[in-house]
Parts: structure tokens; sequence; C-alpha cells
């Protein structure tokens, strides 16, 4: 047995293949194995890095489909339920908030377990707001057919009455005395007059009762049907009221035009100050474009940050009315947040299009929300072409 020294010590070439071994009690590979485990490990190495390269651009995308989802679901609720809709909308943007680049496994899992629950929870609420609705129609119906029994019985009675006057009279060709005659016609008369005063009162009361329960409910229903037809956050009118006019308006014959309007980077509010800034900014802006608005436009919220204008004239005093539209609605809005105010700049992107006999509201919209892209990508490339 030589040294370790007298080992080290060796030309390399006379340290045979049988003395190598290494300190498991192992033999090291040849030099094939040795090549393909070193290129196996290039390729992991290459390989973990692109995955997290991956991860780096999948993250973000990730997060942003995320929120953009839960707003999405608050959009929908507007549309199912809009009484209840802005809770939802609001608890949803609250958990999208928690979605931040610095996203963890536990955050998503608690924010699923956040949606879940939020969905859960409206769900209920709105199936028992809908039962509540039609309780009520049910009442309503209960009453009418309450009212129409009565009017049923005493028609009945007074056909009961009018059946024994008849009677009397009859008998009276029996009589022989004119006395008794007389007396049995006055007092048949008399029956006869009570039964239809009592009668008229009865139907009068029975209709008046009637007409108060009908038009009480006729209230409540045009209650219901204009909180149905607004949009929760804006006040404005919502999409399927708005929908419904373009509707009406392609069936006629006036000349109209439709307006879809766009905040432009409306998503930086949002991500820069919260959910809450941006929808008070929302709100300004409504009733900024509210009081812009004539008499005869027709404006509402079209979803987001997105708000559509019905105009009742041609293409040129329409695209007159929005170059004013543009002037009073794009500017300067103080928002109180939590840390102070607020200024913000606002901008929008508005495609105008006018309507055209026979066409379907789809293509009609899809010409505006292309006009609208087209500014909005022209608005783009002249910021880019300043900053160059």
């Amino acid at each position: 047995m030589i040294s370790i020294k007298e080992y080290l010590e060796r030309p390399q070439s006379d340290v045979s293949h049988d003395d190598a071994i290494n300190s498991s009690g192992r033999k090291p590979a040849n030099s094939n194995e040795e090549s393909a485990a070193a290129a196996s490990r290039t390729v992991e190495t290459e390989s973990n890095g692109q995955l997290e390269q991956v991860d780096k651009e999948l993250l973000p995308a990730a997060v942003a489909a995320y929120r953009s989802a839960l707003v999405e679901m608050g959009n929908c609720g507007q549309d199912a339920c809009p009484a209840l809709a802005e809770e939802l909308k609001r608890s949803l943007n609250k958990l999208g908030g928690r979605l931040t680049a610095e996203i963890t496994r536990q955050k998503i899992e608690e924010t699923a377990s956040g949606v879940r629950g939020e969905l859960q929870g409206w769900g209920r609420h709105t199936a028992l707001h809908y039962r509540q609705k039609t309780s009520e129609v049910k009442e309503m119906l209960l009453v009418m057919a309450h009212a129409a029994e009565s009017i049923g019985e005493r028609d009945q009675q007074c056909a009961a009455q009018f059946t024994a006057v008849t009677t009397r009279l009859k008998g009276i060709a029996n009589l022989e005395d004119l006395t008794e005659i007389r007396e049995s016609i006055k007092k048949s008369a008399s029956d006869l007059k009570s039964s239809i005063d009592r009668m008229t009162a009865e139907g009068k009361a029975a209709l008046d009762g009637l007409r108060a329960e009908v038009s009480s409910y006729q209230q409540r229903l045009e209650e219901a049907e204009e909180i149905a037809s607004r949009d929760a956050l804006t006040g404005l009118h919502n999409r399927l009221w708005a929908e419904g006019q373009i509707e009406r308006s392609l069936h006629g014959r006036a000349p109209f035009c439709v307006a879809i309007i766009d905040l432009d980077g409306f998503k930086l509010v949002n991500d820069a100050h919260g959910h809450l800034v941006g929808d008070e900014l929302l709100k300004k802006f409504a009733a900024k474009i509210k009081s812009v608005c004539r008499v005869t436009d027709t404006i509402g919220r079209w979803g987001g940050d997105e708000f559509i204008l019905l105009q009742h004239c041609g293409i040129k005093e329409a695209a007159a009315q929005i170059d004013r539209l543009r002037e009073w609605v794009c500017v300067n809005y103080t928002i109180q947040g939590s840390a102070g105010s607020i200024k913000l700049r606002v901008s929008a992107s508005i495609g105008l299009t006018e309507g055209t006999p026979g066409e379907s509201m789809k293509a009609l919209l899809d010409r505006a929300d292309a006009a609208m892209y087209r500014e909005k990508a022209a608005t783009r490339e002249a910021k880019a072409n300043q900053s160059a």
C-alpha cells in the first residue's frame, strides 16, 4: 500500500482505473457517462432558467386575468340583479386588490375562498330578493282575485233579490184588490231600488278598493322597473335599458346616432389608487356627462369604464355635440382618497356611428366599437410621436 503523498505525486497516466475509487467506495463513471451527465446538467440548468423566465412573464398576466375575471363577475351580477349588484362588485374588487405582483400561494387560496364565499352569499341574497318580489306579485294577484270573488258574491245576492222581486210581481196578477196590488208594487219597487243602491255602493267600494290596491302595486312595480333599469354605481341607465332604446330606434324611421365612450387609462387609476377612487371617478364622470347631454339624448353606462350615448339626430349634429361633450367632460377631476385629495386628468376615446335602416344592433355596435378603438390607437400613436 502506498501513502497518500506518494499517490498524489504519481503521474496522472500512472493512476490506474482500479486505484481511482471515490470516497463513497464507488468507481467514477467513464468519460461518456460523465459527458452525458454534464450535458444533462447543462440542459437542466438552461431549462430551469427558461422556466423561471416563463414564470416571470406568466405570473403578471395570470394575476391580471384573475382580476379582470372578478371585474366581469361583478358586471354580470349587474345584469342579473341590479338591486344587489353594487355590493357584489365592491366585494370582488376588494378581493381583486389583494392580487399583486408579490402574490403567494396562500393569497391565491385565500382569494379563491373569499370569491367562493361572496358568490355563494350573493346567490342566496339574490334568490331571497326575487322570492320577495314573487311574493309581492302573488299578493297582488290574490287581492285582485278576492275583489273579483266579492263582486261575484254581490252579484249573486242581487240576483237572488231580483228573483224575489220578479216572483212577487208575477204574483200581483193573482190579486184582485187594487189596494193590495198597489202596496205590493210599491214594496217590490222599494226592494228593487234598495238592491240596486246597495249593489251600486258595494260595487263602488269594491272597485275603489281594487283601484287603490292596483295603484299601489303599479307604483311598486314602476319603482322596481326603474331600479332594474339603473346602474347602481353611477345612477345612469344600465346596458339592458340602453339596448332596449337602441332596438326601438332601429325599428323607427327617425335618424339617430350611437357613441361609445371609453375612458383612457382607467385601469391605471384602479391600480394606482384603488377601486374606491376609481368608482368615485366614474360617479363624477357620469354626473358630468349627464349634465352636458341634451334632454333628447339617452346616456347610459355600458359596463366598466364605458358609457353609451344615443342621439336622436343626424351624424353632423351628433358629431358637433360630441365635440362639445369632449371639451366638457375631458378635464381634471378631484377625488377624495384615503390619503387626501387626488387630482386626475381624464381623457376619453369616443366611437360615433349613425344608425342604418335594417341593420342589426350587433352590426351597429360593432361599428361604434371599431371607431372607438381607432381613436384610441390614434391617441396612443400621437403620444408616442410626441415622446420621440
